[in-house]
């Protein structure tokens, strides 16, 4: 059993509630996702389950877990400084277990994994391999020590769709505890059996949480349908309130006037009598006020992201040719390898590319070398987002300052207000975008993207830091762009809704 009791984490940075009296039970064949928008503290509620004192550097927590004899095992959302720099041999070395692991077992992991067999004795370096070996590393690492509970940060980001339902087939099978964070809305409503949802309501200024035992699509569907029902009620109360408080209106106002109006004469007698009745009226008065209290709310939610790619300025003519890319040979960044040969790809109008193919194929080291390509040409205006944003980002900027170099007010304000519809709070446009989350960081290239006229989007992983909530919005932002796109992606519901061609890269080009 792994518990939470009346969990409160405030942000020591802005003081912000980001988890209020917070209280969950996980028991074993629980497979439960945290969901919720960037930013509202799932990263640092995992960090706290598997170790208070990760979570505590910049946030101040009270409450209590309960672990009942579990053994932790955390995948982090991103690989520690730390680790980059080992051998694949001195990362596995550090796994309790490793050295008590035969041939035969190894070799059965490895295969499970779709690795090498000596994956595990290699000396190439963590840091050097792709997103998605550094996440099988992990994992295998993990499962070496046999962990009872499996608590996986973002464990579906960077890995081809072959690993991705590798994962969905350990979390499905795994006897113990899972509790997981992904974006990936395909591996959630594969998987996930319970579903925790963090918002931050009011304009962020209220933590709000949900924890459900049920599938993620039902949970969607039910929490629509109850908003819905909400929703009606609340206008139906409002209504009925109106026409209650023009009926109470009138019989005050008679009442009020009657007793102005009745001469001195009658005032011992009739004059009682409208005393009485207005004694009545407010009487009544009170009793729809507290009424009002009970009345149905407007259900608060915290909407998802509102964003627009592109005007008229990215509208791509169809008969025109993007890119008409050739390349004989694919080599690593550091030219020891020969990842693919014979490339060809041409891209003409709008339209909407994604590259897919294993992890360590090569598949973002090809899309950097079209973009430099697309960056240098004049007849188009092209855009490119990165994997690792910090390629591109000014980390100890903020997101106001990346997006504007001027100073001008009337333009930092406006760039405010697109902000502010990404669902920035004033306190996050000013901080640090090194402090940010990765969604949140992935928000400022796009809105970059939006602020300029390009017309051709260069997009590696667009969806890997977006929540299952959000998801959608940025798959049909992209999917209504008028100019072209050329992606990579593992994102299932990304490559089904957005793309118009899939091609796979392997070791004989673009298929």
């Amino acid at each position: 059993m792994l518990q939470v009791k009346n969990l409160t984490i405030t942000h020591r940075g802005d003081l912000r509630v980001i988890l209020e009296k917070f209280n969950m039970v996980l028991n074993d064949g629980d497979k439960a996702v945290i969901i919720g928008e960037e930013g509202n503290g799932k990263s640092t509620l995992m960090k706290w389950i598997y170790d208070p004192e990760m979570a505590e550097e910049y946030t101040e927590c009270e409450g209590e877990r309960v672990l009942a004899g579990e053994v932790l095992g955390y995948l982090p959302q991103e690989l520690p400084e730390t680790d980059k720099e080992k051998t694949l041999y001195e990362y596995f070395s550090q796994a309790q277990l490793f050295f008590d692991k035969n041939p035969k077992e190894l070799a059965e992991m490895a295969r499970e994994f779709q690795v090498p067999s000596d994956f595990f004795y290699s000396d190439q370096k963590m840091g050097s391999l792709s997103g998605g070996e550094k996440v099988k590393a992990q994992l295998m690492r993990i499962l070496m020590d046999k962990p009872t509970v499996l608590l996986l940060d973002e464990p579906s980001n960077d890995i081809d769709i072959s690993t991705l339902e590798l994962l969905e087939k350990l979390i499905n099978e795994w006897k113990h505890i899972v509790l997981f964070i992904s974006h990936d809305e395909t591996l959630i409503e594969n998987t996930a059996n319970v579903v925790i949802h963090i918002e931050q309501i009011m304009r962020k200024t209220k933590s709000r949480y949900t924890v459900v035992k049920d599938n993620y699509r039902n949970y969607i569907k039910n929490r629509a349908e109850n908003f819905e029902r909400q929703e009606q009620q609340a206008i139906n109360d409002k209504k009925e309130k109106k026409r209650r408080d023009e009926k109470y209106a009138r019989i005050y106002n008679s009442v009020d006037h009657a007793q102005t109006s009745i001469s001195r004469a009658a005032r011992d007698g009739i004059g009682k009598n409208l005393k009485d009745k207005m004694h009545t009226v407010k009487a009544m008065e009170k009793r729809f006020e507290k009424e009002d209290e009970n009345m149905t709310k407007m259900p608060e939610q915290e909407e998802a992201i509102f964003f627009k790619l592109g005007g008229e300025t990215a509208k791509m003519p169809a008969g025109k040719t993007v890119i008409e890319y050739s390349l004989d040979e694919l080599r690593t960044p550091d030219d020891s390898k020969v990842l693919a040969k014979d490339i060809f790809l041409r891209v003409r109008g709008p339209e909407k590319i994604c590259i897919v193919g294993t992890n360590g194929v090569g598949k973002t080291t090809l899309l950097k070398k079209m973009a430099d390509e697309l960056l240098s040409r004049k007849d188009i205006k092209a855009q490119y987002m990165p994997q690792n944003y910090e390629e591109l980002l000014d980390l100890d900027a903020t997101p106001v300052e990346f997006l504007d170099d001027t100073g001008d007010k009337a333009i930092r304000t406006r760039i405010r207000t697109y902000l502010g519809s990404l669902k920035y709070t004033a306190d996050e446009m000013d901080h640090a975008i090194r402090d940010l989350s990765g969604g949140q960081k992935a928000k400022v290239l796009l809105l970059k993207m939006s602020l300029s006229d390009a017309n051709v989007l260069i997009l590696d992983e667009p969806t890997r830091n977006f929540s299952p909530l959000s998801g959608p919005v940025i798959r049909k932002m992209i999917a209504s762009f008028p100019g072209a796109v050329i992606s990579i992606s593992h994102d299932r519901k990304y490559i089904d809704e957005v793309c118009t061609k899939a091609y796979t890269l392997t070791e004989k080009g673009l298929k």
